[in-house]
């Protein structure tokens, strides 16, 4: 296993980028950037034809940013952060040139729900949970600020970006977020049928269809992403931000 917690394999035309950074897959700039290299070599890969991101500790697939390292940092350290996350990410997978399908086999916060609302498909274990906790901790999910509402409905999304709960796979399949639920010992095997169904299909028809349907439904993401690392900058660096994130990592109540 890499140090960043991240490995890539290639089976039957399928690529597999898998989290293993126990015990939540907390994500730091380093493994944040070895998915994005992992997604940059499966576009390049002839041998690749469907991309699937899974986790290999158990019932979690990410925690969201190891917040750690949010503590005392400057705008700019933040900025490369959420450079990598927020804009590497999303230039990643629109070149990714192959489908990719999410495979959330348990809690998703934060910044995992960012690396599986990248995907075109989202498939869900049963036992999967869903949140977006940023707010509890002062700071913003400010990229969901750009998807959420199209996906829930503005009103659906606001409640659940500024409460902070969590949810589970069928409410989540219910607002559109997860295209299925299966068993949780089935995602695996249900990840790789579906992935195995658009690798059969033509490779330079999928190419171009892919390409044309980011084209019609993602003109205006590009922009909202960098708007996106503004706002969570902006917020993040305010004493009360600190606050909150220092009474998370110390397991405590914040003093708001």
């Amino acid at each position: 296993m890499s140090e960043t917690g991240v490995s890539y394999s290639v089976s039957a035309g399928i690529a597999r980028i898998a989290l293993n950074r126990p015990p939540v897959n907390a994500l730091s700039l380093e493994t944040i950037r070895a998915i994005v290299a992992g997604l940059r070599h499966a576009a390049a890969d002839n041998d690749a034809r469907a991309v699937v991101l899974v986790s290999d500790v158990p019932r979690r697939f990410c925690a969201g940013l190891d917040l750690t390292l949010l503590l005392g940092r400057s705008g700019e350290e933040v900025r490369q952060l959420l450079q990598a996350l927020y804009v590497d990410l999303h230039d990643a997978q629109h070149e990714l040139g192959k489908p990719s399908i999410a495979a959330v086999n348990g809690a998703a916060r934060g910044g995992g729900m960012t690396l599986a609302i990248s995907c075109d498909v989202i498939l869900a274990g049963v036992g999967a949970s869903f949140g977006y906790p940023e707010i509890n901790i002062g700071v913003l999910p400010a990229i969901h600020f750009a998807h959420l509402p199209r996906i829930a409905g503005r009103h659906r999304a606001f409640e659940l970006l500024f409460s902070g709960r969590s949810f589970d796979a069928q409410e989540a399949h219910d607002l559109g977020l997860v295209g299925k639920i299966v068993p949780d010992a089935q995602l695996d095997v249900e990840a790789d049928r579906l992935a195995a169904q658009f690798a059969a299909k033509s490779p330079i028809v999928m190419g171009l269809g892919r390409a044309a349907f980011m084209r019609q439904n993602d003109a205006d993401y590009r922009r909202s992403v960098a708007s996106a690392v503004e706002d969570f900058c902006n917020v993040v660096t305010t004493e009360a931000a600190q606050e909150g994130i220092r009474a998370f990592v110390e397991k405590r109540r914040p003093n708001w």
